[in-house]
């Protein structure tokens, strides 16, 4: 799934792309795709003569704005939007924005996951999906220790669990969270609750240094992912432990290894991230 250097990248591309053009029509071919109107054809028809005036995100989410209506969306799995200058779309191609200037915006989805609402513009941040995510990592003054603290304080969960909560912060995804438990030295099935301030204080850090590497680097192509130009990401050649289990530790030669966490497939160093790590952060709280 795109996590937030991902979904940024995409926001980028379609700021530079999209912004001043008019939609002319919109053809959905996936009705489920579209959450808000029920109405796949009321949809298409709120579109229609709209001017593109910026392009937003929220954690995973674009938001898309359009004069005096404001488009919400989710790539899940394997979502993206790319240009075309026509000709026929193929399967997995479920919404298509026609401009009039003569270019065209489809939206390709092969797991057909993805979601899009639409909204009064303003009330987008008042409903349901954009109200019930946290703080983000990435240009957001919200993210703080403190903020990370009064939130771990309220779970019993662990470490993991809680940095996937999109409700706690926004945007962080399988990838990113092993990444920045691996920099902290931090155990992913370590006691949220268990981490002071200053333990906090170091991983808001390091969440917010990996994810901003990440944008500069278009994000991580792991399987599918591209932007709205076909370009993969680069972050990926940086990884230290996602996706490398049984791989040598780029620093201590450990192989990497795997379990599952929070429900989700987690890659770790038993050497870099070790109970005696996470008791020395422990202390640190303590001084």
């Amino acid at each position: 799934m795109p996590e937030l250097p991902e979904v940024e990248t995409v926001r980028r591309n379609l700021e530079q792309t999209a912004v001043g053009k008019t939609v002319e029509t919109v053809k959905v071919y996936w009705p489920n795709i579209i959450k808000r109107p029920d109405d796949h054809e009321a949809f298409s028809l709120m579109l229609g003569g709209k001017t593109i005036e910026r392009v937003h995100r929220k954690g995973k989410f674009l938001v898309i704005y359009l004069e005096d209506l404001a488009v919400v969306s989710h790539l899940r799995m394997e979502g993206r939007y790319e240009w075309s200058d026509g000709g026929e779309p193929d399967k997995h191609t479920h919404v298509r924005f026609h401009f009039t200037d003569g270019t065209e915006l489809r939206y390709r989805d092969v797991r057909k996951f993805g979601t899009m609402h639409v909204f009064n513009r303003g009330e987008e941040w008042n409903e349901k999906p954009l109200n019930q995510l946290g703080a983000e990592p990435y240009r957001d003054t919200s993210f703080t220790a403190d903020y990370l603290h009064s939130r771990f304080q309220k779970t019993s969960r662990s470490i993991k669990a809680v940095l996937l909560d999109q409700s706690i912060i926004a945007g962080l995804g399988n990838i990113y969270v092993d990444e920045a438990l691996f920099r902290v030295g931090v155990l992913p099935d370590a006691p949220a609750a268990g981490l002071g301030k200053p333990v906090l204080e170091i991983l808001r850090k390091q969440i917010t240094e990996v994810i901003e590497e990440a944008v500069k680097q278009g994000g991580s192509t792991v399987r599918s992912y591209v932007n709205g130009d076909g370009q993969a990401g680069a972050f990926q050649l940086n990884l230290f432990v996602y996706g490398r289990k049984g791989e040598p530790c780029k620093v201590c030669s450990h192989e990497i290894e795997r379990a599952v966490v929070a429900g989700r497939g987690t890659h770790y160093c038993p050497v870099c991230q070790t109970k005696e790590g996470t008791e020395w952060l422990s202390a640190l709280q303590a001084e």
